[in-house]
């Protein structure tokens, strides 16, 4: 089949002429249309790819997804953590340190054993780079902190196998029996005062009971003195703990021991009432550590578990009028 020519007009003659074309032009044709044709192809997928994405994306976002849940599920449970092993330091400090007379861990002392600089550089350029660092942080502070609450309570059972006869002497229980607690009225601390009707220190916790009710001495120690009085403290008992402590039994019915008399913990030491300045039948108890009023709330330990612990930890914040 012969090719067809094509035709242009010439306006100059005013007559139709061959179109000759050189195979350049045709090539440098044949070249526009291909570039046209791949860029329109590029565009399209630049287009696909960033809006469209691929199941393996979506397989792999799903997976990040889930991922960041789970760090964050870990973070929150590194924070239980970090909170249950602070309850722990204190009570260590607070309680068991101070039973021993040892000097207090510092905060720092405890979280030692590793350093920020340089630790997390490997963790950081990523997407969610802050969730695992600071995971990863929160777990190294906890890891930190069980070991040298480890090394404290291996020096603590030295002290407590050295310190037998101390820990017999040191308040531990309560001054009656649980089953005839009715309740505790108040707590330590700042609370109203039921005659003057003013915010006043009460220095000591107050156990509502049945009058007549036995008190009992919380550790071994010697009386250090009985009063008998119409106001204030009312009938009386002092026990001299040594070491350091002594307790106050207050608001008597009538104590049960004499000056000088040694006594032993659990030991009857009076009868619950309501004389001197009190308002009902209750027992006023006080510690004391140096002649200083100190919270008795920490000395009970032989007769709480941690759960109980916490809870009247959590009661003794809440306002309470005094009895006395």
């Amino acid at each position: 089949m012969a090719k067809q020519k094509r035709y242009i007009f010439n306006q100059l003659t005013q007559d139709f002429e061959v179109l000759e074309t050189s195979k350049s032009r045709t090539l440098l044709r044949i070249l526009l249309i291909s570039l046209s044709v791949l860029g329109i192809a590029f565009l399209f997928a630049v287009l696909l790819f960033t809006f469209i994405k691929s199941p393996k994306e979506k397989a792999q976002a799903r997976e990040l997804e889930y991922m960041k849940l789970k760090y964050e599920i870990m973070n929150d449970r590194l924070d239980d953590l970090e909170a249950l092993m602070t309850d722990m330091e204190q009570r260590d400090n607070n309680l068991y340190r101070m039973m021993f007379e040892a000097d207090p861990i510092p905060s720092q002392v405890r979280r030692s054993g590793f350093s920020d600089a340089d630790r997390y550089a490997d963790l950081y350029g990523y997407m969610n780079s802050d969730l695992v660092v600071s995971a990863a942080r929160k777990l190294d502070v906890i890891s930190s902190q069980l070991y040298n609450q480890s090394v404290s309570y291996d020096s603590l059972f030295v002290m407590a196998r050295n310190k037998s006869d101390m820990l017999a002497h040191i308040p531990a229980i309560f001054p009656l029996k649980e089953t005839e607690v009715k309740y505790i009225s108040s707590y330590f601390g700042y609370r109203p005062d039921p005659i003057y009707k003013i915010e006043k220190f009460h220095s000591g916790m107050d156990f509502s009971a049945n009058l007549g009710t036995e008190a009992y001495a919380t550790g071994d120690g010697v009386v250090f003195d009985v009063e008998r009085n119409e106001w204030g403290y009312g009938n009386m008992v002092i026990l001299d703990h040594g070491y350091g402590y002594k307790t106050r039994y207050a608001h008597l019915l009538k104590p049960a021991v004499r000056k000088g008399q040694k006594v032993k913990r659990g030991q009857v030491i009076g009868y619950i009432g309501a004389t001197g300045k009190a308002t009902g039948v209750h027992l006023h108890y006080e510690v004391l550590k140096n002649d200083d009023q100190i919270d008795p709330i920490n000395f009970f330990y032989q007769d709480l578990t941690p759960d109980e612990y916490d809870q009247i930890l959590e009661q003794s914040t809440l306002p309470t009028q005094t009895m006395d």
